[in-house]
């Protein structure tokens, strides 16, 4: 199996977004308590489920999602990694409006979540 790299500029934009991704889910599954410094949260002394957390949801979860992005190189698959994304997104405004949290990583984090939803779903649709 030969890893594909798109030519054309929608799809590898949507390879970009599902690279970043499988990324940001190799950081939160091999270093979460830098990831969690970078984003200001706190573990508690004692506790280890947060680390385990980090690894397996935000981790994990992202790199077989990215990875399977990348490697099945489909347009339905790039559409899942967008409306993971979009919903990411969705979630974090929510918490901003809902739990006063609109603080500058939050809406930094936004930023970037939303156009890493954009990305792949724009591909999908033909909007790129």
């Amino acid at each position: 199996m030969e890893l594909y790299i798109p030519t054309e500029t929608g799809e590898f934009l949507a390879f970009f977004a599902a690279a970043a991704a499988a990324l940001l889910g190799l950081v939160m599954l091999f270093a979460p308590r830098l990831a969690f410094r970078a984003a200001g949260i706190g573990l508690a002394e004692g506790r280890r489920g947060g680390l385990a957390e980090a690894r397996s949801t935000m981790g994990g979860m992202h790199v077989g999602l990215g990875l399977g992005a990348i490697l099945l190189a489909q347009p339905m698959v790039y559409l899942a990694v967008g409306a993971a994304f979009a919903l990411a997104a969705f979630g974090r405004a929510l918490s901003m409006m809902s739990d006063n949290g609109a603080t500058l990583f939050n809406w930094l984090a936004l930023l970037v979540q939303a156009a890493l939803a954009v990305l792949p779903l724009a591909y999908v649709f033909g909007l790129i």
